[in-house]
């Protein structure tokens, strides 16, 4: 089975989310399943950079597609320097302001992904893999032009690839696309719309994802598009690369420990202590997320005194929204000692974090999948998770039955709701320093995280479609 994967980013060569997680990780997962995956992805200037010997399989208006082994991977880098050689993000500026000519930068990229799909570079897969908005014209062009079957995948529904209508006659679609059963959307263009109503099966990150998103509260308006090809949807949770998170081996790490050697963790829980000067005693509890509102960050900003006067301490790494990165930092002003700030990213630092904390602080509105929360069940950091998305479907809430069964992995509390996170951080903090906190933690560490589940499912699916 030959797969041709269409990502706009992908780790470790560019990454902006956990779109690039996935990309990165997925074919070698995919190997073991009888699966032979390649990626195509834009020449950004890190991509170019990061690259070894290519090779050039097709000549495109204005530049070329070269085929490199990189990190494992088997690539396609689309190598037009006017769309994609510039600075800044992959999608914006380094202001952060979209690039003007987004709608045909990715039209220009799909449309080379169609033409690999039907073997004009020389390799000829059965099966074409979309990913969001920025690959979703693929399965429209596959659906008009023929080629592979396809799959798409939703990885935040919120991002939809919308623009206006007069950027059609841009997008090398035939007049047939212009219409409700293409790419037009109230008058406008939607990448995303388009994608869902031509691809042959459509997955979401996670099972309760896939329910979300057929609702008009997670829906982001294209509920409505979807609900007549629901049958076509499926959640697979996503997994991580259990060799890059491990903490038995991570060289980050100012010690190295197993669920069998928990109490190793301690030395990791000194040393975040003393590099941000956090005093020792009670539950650490730690945030590495973007600090935004889809993250349910305001309802942690507005819980901070209540956690530390439970006795907690909280450590937040990340950047985000001005207002938000303020109040943690005006928290660790009014907390010293007691609350400790990080406004940046650091993936090091993420990974030191993540073995000296407590528990983990994800209290989001909605999310599709997350991975943090699988990084930190690895690490036997304790997840306290919103019920929505990938969160409610890979932490085991420690309810009265859970806990009586054994199998407790963190804290689940109910959605957009402050007292409800209010008490969910109680719960931890009454628990922390039992026995049964350190059940829970193994529970953790031992849970499959892998992508090995995830990829059986991926390739079940591909051959599903292919026949």
């Amino acid at each position: 089975m030959k797969v041709l994967s269409v990502a706009s980013e992908v780790y470790p060569l560019i990454k902006t989310g956990g779109l690039a997680d996935v990309a990165g990780a997925l074919p070698a997962a995919l190997v073991g399943a009888g699966v032979e995956m390649r990626t195509l992805v834009p020449g950004y200037p890190k991509v170019m950079a990061a690259l070894g010997r290519t090779k050039t399989v097709m000549k495109v208006d204005g530049g070329q597609v070269r085929h490199a082994t990189q990190d494992g991977l088997s690539l396609y880098v689309l190598d037009i320097p006017a769309l994609f050689d510039r600075e800044g993000g992959p999608y914006g500026d380094a202001s952060g302001r979209d690039w003007d000519d987004n709608a045909r930068r990715f039209a220009t990229f799909a449309h080379i992904a169609a033409r690999i799909a039907r073997g004009e570079a020389g390799w000829q897969p059965d099966v074409v893999h979309a990913h969001d908005w920025q690959a979703a014209l693929v399965p429209v062009h596959l659906r008009f032009g023929g080629g592979p079957p396809s799959v798409l995948t939703i990885h935040n529904i919120a991002f939809q690839g919308r623009f206006g209508g007069q950027v059609f006659g841009e997008l090398g679609l035939p007049d047939a696309v212009w219409s409700v059963d293409g790419v037009e959307y109230y008058d406008d263009v939607s990448f995303l719309k388009g994608g869902l109503v031509t691809a042959d099966a459509i997955t979401t990150v996670s099972p309760t994802y896939a329910r979300e998103i057929l609702t008009p509260h997670f829906g982001m308006g294209m509920e409505g598009v979807i609900a007549p090809r629901a049958h076509l949807v499926r959640g697979i949770v996503n997994g991580i690369d259990t060799d890059v998170w491990n903490p038995e081996t991570d060289d980050a790490l100012a010690r190295n420990y197993t669920a069998r050697t928990l109490a190793r963790r301690r030395v990791n829980r000194q040393a975040l202590n003393d590099e941000f000067g956090l005093t020792p005693g009670g539950p650490l509890f730690c945030v590495i997320s973007r600090l935004t509102w889809q993250k349910g960050l305001d309802l942690l900003a507005d819980n901070i005194d209540h956690l530390v006067g439970l006795g907690g301490k909280l450590m937040v790494l990340g950047t985000g929204e001005p207002g938000l990165e303020d109040a943690f930092r005006k928290a660790a002003r009014r907390h010293p000692g007691h609350v400790a700030t990080h406004i940046g990213f650091d993936e090091k630092l993420s990974h030191r974090v993540q073995a000296g904390s407590d528990a983990i602080l994800l209290p989001s509105r909605f999310e599709p999948c997350g991975l943090t929360q699988l990084y930190a069940l690895r690490y036997g950091c304790l997840p306290v998770v919103a019920r929505t998305g990938g969160l409610a479907d890979t932490v085991i809430h420690a309810n009265g039955a859970a806990r009586r069964a054994a199998v407790a992995t963190g804290f689940v509390h109910d959605t957009d709701s402050g007292p409800a996170l209010g008490d969910a951080i109680a719960d931890a903090v009454a628990l922390h320093g039992t026995p049964e906190w350190g059940v829970m933690q193994r529970n953790a560490m031992r849970a499959d995280v892998s992508w090995n589940a995830s990829a059986e499912e991926y390739a079940a699916l591909y051959k599903t479609i292919a026949v």
